[in-house]
């Protein structure tokens, strides 16, 4: 029979150390023995003392007990609900100073795992840094102890939501109305069955998805109704899986009016349902596929393949300017929406092809064909299988869209050390402000 492993007892008196470097994360970073110990809320230089919260064999994490010498890049959180919201990591940081150090992360990414340094390091996109988050999925507690219902992000290092009462990067008609929401949800027959409202707002409308595990009764229907038409909402029910997404309001088709945004630049406006995948940062995302264009610099013959295109979010700019593109997505519900906003916009150089990317693709009629340009836009886990598969297509420039940078740097050594291309040009977008999440971009030319 194995042995229950024994919880360590941390250290309870607050240690004081220097602060070395900041990790990835937006950690502060020190050695206390030959222990490496991360600490919440610190910043390269600081003296400080810290308090333990989980320590290993050679490995800790802390949070900041007192400031002694703070660094001059320091600056107080806006939020209130910083200290505990895990939403965000940053707000101690200078918000020009953010982007920087995600910069570091991504050039440190790519020179370590990918033996490569970019010729020239873009100037960051910079854009918003309050009430951009246009996407969120928010929890939602009945909390018995504190008698309070509780709508918003978990906690710093934990399963438990956050006691919030507002959140300045959501999207202000949510973010600004967190305790009418917790108070309406509080009201409903259910209200310790909903365990989420998944929200997705457009340039001009918002959308809710209520999470239930148990069904409404007509009261709750009408109080939901209510405050979607006094939010001017759409409200959707979910009682089970994505399946059973269906709309409560509005039930009038004439007053519907689907989620969209606008990329003016290019004359185009994609509509998007709630469950769609979209960038959370629509400023952010406009300046990026400008970037994107500028940076690969089609011309008007050539072929442009979009790979993990989405609902054509790259794809219908691309088409503005060039000959034809060929957009490739694993869901098939948003190559859906990608024919029909070409459609909607009037595009006709465009196909596009639902494929596991993943997968063995090499039999499909658009795998086997020469494109002069290639997009990339995966999800955090990279795209090493197309990477390797890359030469095939003959492109002589790629652009890599990347949520990730330890991925790209990864799929980075493949393109430079076994595909033949140069790394020309990286750099950083400030999708996620006050976070640690890292938006980046590289230019690989053959």
């Amino acid at each position: 029979m194995a042995r229950r492993r024994r919880r360590q007892r941390l250290p309870q008196d607050p240690v004081r150390v220097t602060i070395e470097s900041v990790s990835h994360d937006g950690k502060g970073v020190c050695h206390v023995d030959d222990t490496t110990v991360f600490i919440d809320g610190a910043l390269k230089g600081e003296e400080l003392t810290f308090v333990y919260t989980n320590k290993r064999k050679n490995v800790a994490e802390g949070k900041v007990h007192e400031v002694i010498k703070p660094s001059p890049l320091r600056v107080e959180p806006q939020c209130p609900h910083f200290s505990i919201c895990g939403g965000c990591s940053l707000q101690h940081l200078a918000e020009d100073q953010q982007i920087l150090l995600k910069q570091g992360v991504l050039l440190e990414n790519l020179k370590r795992l990918g033996k490569a340094e970019p010729e020239s390091v873009l100037e960051p996109l910079r854009g918003p840094h309050w009430g951009y988050r246009k996407k969120a999925r928010l929890g939602v507690r009945f909390v018995v102890k504190k008698d309070k219902m509780l709508v918003g992000f978990r906690e710093k290092h934990s399963n438990f939501l956050a006691e919030l009462e507002t959140c300045k990067v959501l999207h202000p008609d949510v973010g600004l109305h967190l305790r009418e929401l917790s108070d309406l949800i509080l009201s409903l027959s259910i209200y310790n069955q909903i365990p989420q409202i998944e929200v997705a707002y457009g340039d001009e409308q918002g959308a809710f998805i209520v999470r239930h595990l148990e069904a409404f009764n007509d009261e709750d229907l009408q109080k939901l109704s209510a405050y979607a038409e006094k939010m001017s909402l759409h409200i959707y029910l979910q009682p089970k899986g994505p399946d059973s997404i269906t709309r409560l309001y509005p039930l009038d088709d004439e007053k519907f009016k689907p989620l969209s945004y606008t990329l003016p630049d290019y004359d185009i406006v994609n509509e998007f349902r709630p469950t769609d995948f979209t960038q959370v940062n629509m400023d952010i995302n406009r300046k990026m596929i400008n970037l994107v264009l500028q940076l690969m610099a089609p011309k008007a013959e050539d072929k442009v393949l979009d790979l993990f295109c989405g609902l054509g979010n790259f794809t219908l700019p691309l088409a503005r300017k060039v000959a034809h593109v060929t957009g490739v997505e694993g869901s098939s519900e948003l190559v859906i929406r990608a024919k029909e906003n070409a459609l909607k916009n009037g595009i006709e150089n465009t196909d596009y092809y639902a494929a596991d990317l993943f997968q063995d693709f090499s039999g499909m009629k658009w795998a086997q064909q020469k494109y002069d340009c290639i997009l990339l836009d995966p999800a955090r886990s990279g795209a090493k299988e197309i990477v390797e598969y890359l030469p095939k297509f003959g492109a002589h420039t790629v652009v890599y869209v990347s949520c990730n940078p330890s991925t790209l740097a990864r799929d980075t050594e493949i393109m430079v050390h076994q595909n033949g291309y140069k790394l020309v040009k990286a750099g950083v977008m400030d999708m996620f402000p006050h976070t640690a999440h890292v938006e980046s971009i590289a230019l690989f030319i053959k």
